[in-house]
């Protein structure tokens, strides 16, 4: 299953999950962008399909504590229904780059998002987001470029010959974007 099929099932439900703790629209379609940008990174993860819809609920539920932390407001922690089950703390690509997406200016990010996690054409994102064809090409090139850049600026990484990042990971409290 892809992160595409993921989005075709369950973007309505999840959208409506947030939305019920947010009680924000805006803040909603973040939330859940940034839900589908670990569940794209993450999807490999799942062993057992069945547990498909519980596992998105949880990354939900952790991305909506995330944004009440970072804004420093008060958690709604009987909504949560907060599993007992710790998020690992070994520190990936994954997390630094849900951090560098997290960074981008929304101008990108919104592009990269509906063309590269919702598998939109980026005619369809021109579209959805009233902007010309040129516009959201570059805006994606853009934000792909700046993600390149966050993995050389956060961990050190280096591009090849080829045009591949290729380095290392580096301890979580040594990187720059994700710490």
């Amino acid at each position: 299953m892809t992160t595409k099929d993921v989005w075709g099932l369950y973007a309505e439900d999840i959208r409506r999950f947030i939305l019920s703790k947010v009680k924000n629209p805006v803040i909603t379609e973040d939330i859940l962008q940034e839900t589908f940008i670990k569940v794209h990174t993450k999807l490999h993860t799942l062993k057992d399909e069945d547990k498909l819809k519980s596992w998105l609920f949880s990354i939900a539920r952790y991305t909506i504590l995330d944004y009440f932390r970072e804004n420093k407001q008060e958690l709604p922690v009987d909504d949560l229904e907060i599993e007992s089950e710790p998020e690992p703390s070994e520190h990936s690509e994954q997390d630094c780059l849900r951090g560098i997406i997290k960074s981008l200016p929304k101008k990108y990010r919104d592009p990269l998002f509906l063309s590269d996690i919702k598998g939109l054409k980026q005619q369809e994102v021109a579209n959805q987001l009233h902007l010309s064809l040129p516009t959201v090409k570059s805006q994606i090139q853009r934000a792909r470029k700046q993600i390149a850049q966050g993995f050389m600026d956060c961990c050190g990484f280096k591009m090849n010959d080829e045009g591949h990042l290729v380095g290392e990971i580096q301890d979580k409290a040594d990187c720059k974007v994700c710490h």
